[in-house]
C-alpha cells in the first residue's frame, strides 16, 4: 500500500469502496479509475467515459477540515482533469482541476493525486471533469459533514439522499460540440434529463426503470440536490410536498419553504422533505428553465417518491411543472435566499471594497472558413474572448514563465453602451486573448456581472473557482451604480460559488481575495465556456508562508 506522510488528519478517498456508513472514520483510501462504460439503462449505443464505471460517479463523504486525497488513474484515450467544484482550495490551487488553468490534463495511462483540505466548509458540493464536455458523464457529489459533535443548524433529518440532476446524449458529446464548432451552428440539445442517472420514461428506450426514493411516514429527509447538467438551468419539485431550503453551495441559509427549486448547472441546494402524507406514490421531476427566446424540446426527467407500504400498482400522483421561461418562479426562489448569518455562521460580506469591477457578459462573431454562414458565435467578458493556453496558467505564474498570459484584463467595458438594448453595436467582433485580472492578497472585490443583448439575452450561471462570494444585489436592465448600489444587501446576502446572471439584467457579488493562485471564472453552460466566456483572476502571495501558494506536487501532470 502506498504511504502518505506529513498529514495529521487525512481523508483518503478510494471511491470504489465508499459507503455512507463509513463517514465516522478519520482515514479512508479511495481511487478514481477513469474507464469507458456502456450505460445500458440509457439505451447507450457506445461506451462513454465514467469514474469506476458509475453514472453518476461515486459520492465523496468527508467532514469539515478533513484532508482529501483522490488518486485519479486515466484508463481512457481522452485527456482528463477533475474539478472539486466549490472547494475553496486554500493555497492548494494545484488540486483545483481546470485543464490548462491550474494543471495540465492527466494524459492516457497517467496518474495524479489531488490533495486538498476542506477548510471551514460543510454542506453539498460536486466534482466533475473539467476538460472538453466530459463532465456530461464524469461527475458526482461531495458531501461535507460538520465536525464530529457539531449539529446541523436545523432539525436533524432521519436520512439523507443525494439527488443529482443531469443531461444525457445518445451520441458522443465531443462529436456534438466538434460538429457545432465546425458548422458554426448551435450544438444539439441533450436527448433527456436525468435524476440520479435515470431519465424516467423515454420513447424507444424500454430498458431503464427510474430512480425511486423510498420514504416512511412521519420521517424527515435531507435532499442534497445537485445540477450536473451541461447546459440547462432546471426546475425541481415533488408532487404534493413542499421543500424547506437550508443550504446552497455548501453555505447555510435562512430556512424557507418552496414548492419549486430553481438550480443552475454547478449549483447545489439542500432541502428538508417532510414525509407527512402517509401513503402513496408521488412524481419527482426535473424540467428545463430556459430564460431566453430559445426553446428546446428535450425531455423532463421523472422519478418517484414512494411511501413505505404503498402497493407498486398504486397510481402516481402527478404535479404541474413550471412552464419554460417561468421567470417569476425563478425570481421568487432566488429572492428568498439569505445567508443564515447566525453567531456560529456569520455573514462576513466585505463592507468596503478595493476593486469595483463591471464585466459585461455577451456574444460576438468570428470568421470561420468551415462554417455554413462563414461566421461562428463566440462569447466574452468585456469583449474579450478567452484563448486557452498550451501551458497551465498557474505553472506559468509560479515559475515566472513569460509569454503565456498577460495581466491586463479590463475591469470595465472599453466602450460603454446601452447593454440591454435590442439595438446592437455594429461591430460584433471580440478581442481574443489569454488575459487575467490581478489582485493583491486580501484585497476586496465588488464585481457586477451585466448581461447584454448581443445576439440574444440569456441567463448565465457564472462560477468562480477558489472563493465563495456574497450576492449583494440583482436587477433588470443596465446596472446603475448610483441608484442600484443603495439597495445592496450587506447584512445577510446569500453566499455562493455559482450565480445566475439574469437574462437582460445584472447581478452584483463581493468577495475577499484571500487565496493566492490563479482562479478561473466562467459560465457553467458548457457551450458558452467552449465559445470563450471565461477569464481568470491572479491573486498574488501575501506576507509569509501562510499567505503564499504551496509549491506544486511532484506528480503534477506535464503538458
Amino acid at each position: 500500500m502506498e504511504k502518505w506522510v506529513g498529514i495529521t488528519r487525512v481523508l483518503m478517498v478510494v471511491v470504489a469502496f465508499l459507503v455512507p456508513s463509513m463517514v465516522e472514520c478519520d482515514i479512508r483510501e479511495y481511487k478514481f479509475n477513469v474507464v469507458m462504460s456502456n450505460i445500458t439503462r440509457l439505451c447507450s449505443t457506445k461506451p462513454t467515459p465514467t469514474i469506476n464505471g458509475l453514472f453518476p460517479g461515486p459520492t465523496i463523504y468527508a467532514r469539515e477540515d478533513d484532508t482529501v486525497l483522490v488518486k485519479v488513474v486515466n484508463h481512457v484515450n481522452y485527456n482528463i482533469s477533475i474539478h472539486w467544484h466549490g472547494v475553496r482550495q486554500l493555497r492548494t490551487g494545484w488540486a483545483d482541476g481546470p485543464a490548462y488553468i491550474t494543471q495540465c490534463p492527466i494524459q492516457p495511462g497517467q496518474t495524479y493525486v489531488y490533495n486538498f483540505t476542506l477548510t471551514g466548509q460543510r454542506g453539498t458540493l460536486l466534482w466533475h471533469a473539467h476538460i472538453l464536455w466530459l463532465r456530461a458523464t464524469i461527475h458526482g457529489a461531495i458531501v461535507i459533514l460538520p465536525k464530529l459533535g457539531v449539529p446541523y443548524p436545523f432539525a436533524n433529518p432521519h436520512k439523507e439522499e443525494v439527488i443529482i440532476l443531469g443531461e444525457w446524449w445518445k451520441s458522443d458529446v465531443e462529436e456534438v460540440i466538434n460538429e457545432a464548432m465546425f458548422t458554426g451552428l448551435a450544438p444539439n440539445v441533450s436527448d433527456a434529463h436525468t435524476i440520479n442517472g435515470h431519465p424516467g420514461p423515454v420513447s424507444n428506450c424500454l430498458s431503464q426503470g427510474g430512480f425511486n426514493l423510498a420514504v416512511v411516514k412521519g420521517k424527515t429527509y435531507l435532499l442534497r440536490i445537485i445540477n450536473a447538467a451541461l447546459n440547462e438551468d432546471l426546475f425541481f419539485k415533488i408532487a404534493g410536498h413542499k421543500l424547506t431550503v437550508v443550504e446552497v453551495d455548501a453555505a447555510y441559509t435562512k430556512p424557507f419553504q418552496t414548492e419549486t427549486i430553481v438550480i443552475a448547472p454547478g449549483q447545489t441546494t439542500s432541502a428538508l422533505l417532510s414525509a407527512d402524507l402517509g401513503s402513496g406514490k408521488f412524481l419527482m421531476a426535473a424540467s428545463p428553465f430556459m430564460d431566453s427566446p430559445i426553446t428546446v424540446d428535450n425531455i423532463t426527467a421523472t422519478a418517484t417518491l414512494h411511501y413505505s407500504g404503498t402497493q407498486s400498482s398504486t397510481a402516481t400522483t402527478l404535479t404541474s411543472l413550471p412552464p419554460r421561461n417561468a421567470t417569476p418562479v425563478a425570481e421568487n426562489f432566488t429572492d428568498s435566499l439569505r445567508s443564515l448569518n447566525s453567531q456560529n455562521y456569520p455573514c462576513k460580506v466585505p463592507l468596503v471594497t478595493d476593486h469595483s469591477l463591471l464585466f459585461t457578459v455577451g456574444f460576438g462573431l468570428e470568421d470561420c472558413k468551415t462554417c455554413i454562414k462563414g461566421l461562428r458565435v463566440v462569447a466574452d467578458f468585456n469583449n474579450v474572448t478567452f484563448s486557452m493556453p498550451e501551458m497551465a496558467l498557474l505553472q506559468a505564474h509560479f515559475f515566472n514563465i513569460s509569454g503565456v498570459f498577460t495581466d491586463d484584463f479590463p475591469g470595465h467595458p472599453k466602450i460603454p453602451y446601452n447593454y440591454t438594448s435590442i439595438v446592437q453595436p455594429t461591430n460584433m467582433r471580440t478581442m481574443k486573448g489569454t488575459r487575467v485580472y490581478r489582485l493583491a492578497y486580501n484585497s476586496t472585490v465588488q464585481l457586477v456581472l451585466q448581461d447584454t443583448g448581443m445576439l440574444v439575452p440569456e441567463t448565465h450561471p457564472i462560477h468562480l473557482h477558489g472563493f465563495n462570494f456574497f450576492v449583494i444585489g440583482n436587477g433588470l436592465g443596465n446596472f446603475d451604480p448610483q441608484k442600484d448600489s443603495k439597495n445592496f444587501n450587506l447584512v445577510d446576502p446569500v453566499e455562493r460559488n455559482t450565480i445566475g446572471v439574469p437574462s437582460g439584467g445584472w447581478v452584483a457579488i463581493r468577495f475577499r481575495a484571500d487565496n493566492p493562485g490563479v482562479w478561473f471564472m466562467h459560465c457553467h453552460l458548457e457551450v458558452h465556456t467552449t465559445w470563450g466566456l471565461k477569464m481568470a483572476f491572479l491573486v498574488d502571495n501575501g506576507k509569509g508562508p501562510n499567505e503564499s501558494l504551496l509549491p506544486p506536487p511532484s506528480d503534477l501532470p506535464k503538458c
